[in-house]
């Protein structure tokens, strides 16, 4: 079986998905991308054009649960494999939404494979996240670790993936490739795409950059009472650009062998919220000020990868650190100080 040519990107305005779309464009593929703009915007595809030279294909503005929608992109396009990164993200607001979270995350993912059975496309790569490990204890954790989900966003995950499993034993036509992301940071080093969250940040990098950059006063740091080495929580950063390099990369092994294969994405390296702090701090050439206030409910001690398993079997390393991730991360925010505020079209979205 060869490679797939033509792949549906959902949740392609977002934080990583925009990022997969110049990933994919830069590599010879051929998008179709959906996207409802509730948690991004469409500005983001006018980026990804000038950086790619191309947005071939179409955008289509809908959400994933709509099932007519998505069937008549179907419809209109032959789809070789889907990415899917369509989802809510953010662990603090699940613990206040917890429903949405649910119905968004999981309803989303059913409604895309009950469409993609009905078209005859049982290729997929599942952007899955490390939070369903929960507090795991110390140390880098494998695929093997049991998960531990420790509020509703990294439940739906969870869930998410035991459907997936479940679909690959009972309907062995699928491949279906889950891909555990640590923490996506960073930004294109264009400084044209980066993370411009709605509101308040629910993730650390793009809060120091909006305080870095005269946006907001100072960065809130969740606790400072963990088992750690400065009682701040840990995290494995993976630059987006090695993340979504992972995932292009998944679309090549999608034909190696039918049913769910589980891979950590992570650098392996474990950076405190201080130590991201100081690293931002000399990107930026300043201080970024910031103050202790209670933990955040959701939130674990430590999360680190170990991503052994995807090196063995793809050959797949990341190739930048946190120095660079923060480097791009204020190159972005520094070029774009409000965001993603400046006119864009939208490439042939269609309604």
């Amino acid at each position: 079986m060869s490679p797939p040519s033509t792949i549906l990107v959902t949740g392609g305005a977002g934080f990583i998905g925009s990022h997969a779309c110049v990933e994919l464009l830069d590599h010879g593929y051929e998008l179709i991308v959906v996207d409802d703009y509730s948690s991004s915007t469409p500005q983001a595809f006018a980026r990804v054009e000038r950086i790619a030279g191309r947005f071939a294909g179409a955008v289509y503005e809908l959400d994933v649960r709509d099932r007519p929608a998505l069937s008549a992109v179907f419809d209109r396009h032959p789809v070789d494999a889907v990415l899917h990164f369509a989802a809510y993200k953010a662990a603090g607001p699940s613990t206040r939404r917890p429903v949405e979270y649910y119905d968004t995350n999981v309803g989303g993912t059913t409604a895309l494979l009950r469409t993609m059975h009905e078209h005859g496309v049982h290729q997929l790569v599942f952007s899955s996240t490390a939070a369903l490990y929960g507090d795991a204890g110390h140390g880098p954790l494998d695929e093997a670790t049991p998960a531990r989900p420790v509020n509703p966003y990294a439940a739906s995950k969870w869930i998410c993936e035991h459907i997936l499993a479940d679909v690959c034993r009972r309907c062995p036509e699928y491949t279906v490739l889950c891909l555990r992301c640590f923490n996506p940071a960073g930004a294109h080093p264009s400084g044209l795409l980066g993370e411009d969250p709605r509101g308040t940040p629910g993730n650390l990098l793009p809060y120091v950059a909006q305080v870095a950059v005269g946006r907001r006063e100072r960065l809130p740091v969740f606790g400072a009472d963990y088992p750690t080495r400065d009682g701040t929580g840990i995290r494995d950063y993976l630059h987006i650009m090695d993340t979504v390099e992972a995932h292009r990369i998944a679309l090549d092994h999608l034909a190696d062998e039918p049913g769910l294969h589980v891979y950590n994405l992570g650098a392996g390296r474990g950076s405190s919220v201080l130590d991201v702090v100081a690293a931002f701090s000399a990107a930026c050439g300043r201080p970024v000020p910031y103050e202790v206030v209670p933990r955040r409910p959701g939130d674990v001690p430590e999360l680190v990868a170990d991503a052994s398993a995807v090196a063995r079997a793809w050959g797949w390393r990341p190739t930048r650190d946190l120095t660079d991730i923060c480097r791009d991360a204020w190159h972005f925010q520094r070029l774009n100080p409000h965001g993603y505020t400046d006119s864009a079209r939208r490439p042939n979205t269609k309604r």
